[in-house]
């Protein structure tokens, strides 16, 4: 089943958890140690079959070896995934369990905040392991340092691009308000952007409405908003081969992961001159603002490191050096980011 799975990609180690007695069934995959224990949040979400929630849990690993290799950290890629319905299943007895087989690997990894989970469910996790990220202790809310993060990136996308360093009159389309994309509208807005905002939640979009004088669009539409940069925040796969036909901004720079449904579609956007900044790239601020955490966890190795805001500056010049790189060596800048990520991690 694992070798067979498409995101399979060597992975070290795949681990399956469960507790009858509270329901919980967990994944967790590691994908590489190269650089150091594994590091990844935990996603908990229903999934159509177990075989999917394998894949999203492998594919999504293997992003945060490439994520934490391109911002120089000293972690290595992980990923867990809780199976159900977090409003339905997730109880305080659940949450303690799956702290319970972390802690069981914690030598190799430690996890954080993810989709369908909080800072205050990580605090409950780290009351029985220590191998936990994104608590209200240290950095705190890992989405506000992702948003961070982000818009230096964004800017990056400004200046590669567009040949300007700032965002007053650009057009933006922000798809998907939750924790980071809002933030993201929020400082795009301060900045002078002016923007476009789509959400499954009505409630969220008349917020940016009001507050950020955005022009509100459906969630199936706004990719083919008439807009510089669009900006995915929600959930990945957002561009596929079909919809880059109907893509009119100059540039994809997003918070959500694994925005590209597959490496064709990221041949379509250079094909027609869209930039693509790599998501693992430009959405590393999380997995950055939480190393003080993980290095101070037990059995791990410290290092010095920079002071996080210089660290979050970083993903502008990593993302610069990928644009330039890619259109050197006339590759799209997935494809160089990959292969700079997979140098980094000891895979050539």
């Amino acid at each position: 089943m694992i070798w067979e799975s498409a995101e399979f990609d060597n992975h070290e180690q795949v681990c399956f958890f469960s507790d009858e007695k509270t329901g919980l069934r967990a994944i967790v995959a590691i994908h590489s140690t190269f650089r150091g224990p594994a590091a990844g949040g935990m996603r908990f979400k229903p999934y159509d079959t177990d075989a999917l929630a394998l894949d999203d849990a492998l594919r999504l690993s293997r992003a945060m070896s490439y994520k934490s290799a391109l911002a120089g950290l000293p972690v290595g890629g992980g990923k867990s995934v809780i199976i159900g319905d977090p409003a339905k299943i997730k109880t305080r007895e659940l949450l303690h369990a799956f702290g319970r087989f972390i802690d069981r690997i914690g030598n190799v990894y430690a996890t954080g905040e993810d989709v369908g989970v909080t800072v205050a469910d990580m605090e409950t996790i780290n009351e029985v392991t220590p191998y936990v990220g994104g608590t209200s202790q240290g950095a705190g809310d890992p989405s506000i340092h992702t948003a961070i993060g982000v818009l230096h990136g964004l800017r990056a996308v400004a200046v590669h691009k567009f040949g300007r360093n700032d965002f007053s009159n650009m057009r933006i389309a922000v798809q998907g308000l939750g924790s980071v994309g809002r933030r993201v509208a929020q400082q795009l807005h301060d900045a002078g952007a002016k923007l476009i905002v789509a959400d499954v939640n009505a409630e969220k979009t008349a917020q940016a409405h009001e507050q950020f004088d955005a022009v509100v669009c459906s969630t199936e539409t706004i990719h083919a908003a008439d807009v510089d940069i669009f900006c995915p925040c929600a959930l990945g796969g957002v561009v596929t081969e079909a919809t880059v036909t109907e893509i009119r901004a100059r540039a994809v720079a997003g918070a959500a992961n694994n925005q590209l449904s597959s490496p064709a579609a990221g041949d379509a956007l250079a094909q027609r001159d869209i930039l693509f900044a790599p998501d693992y790239v430009i959405n590393a601020g999380g997995i950055i603002s939480g190393l003080e955490a993980t290095q101070a966890m037990p059995g791990r190795k410290k290092v010095d490191i920079a002071p996080l805001p210089d660290r979050l500056a970083g993903i502008n010049s990593r993302l610069l050096e990928i644009f330039r790189r890619s259109e050197m060596e006339g590759q799209t800048p997935d494809a160089t980011a990959q292969k700079m990520a997979q140098e980094l991690i000891g895979r050539r």
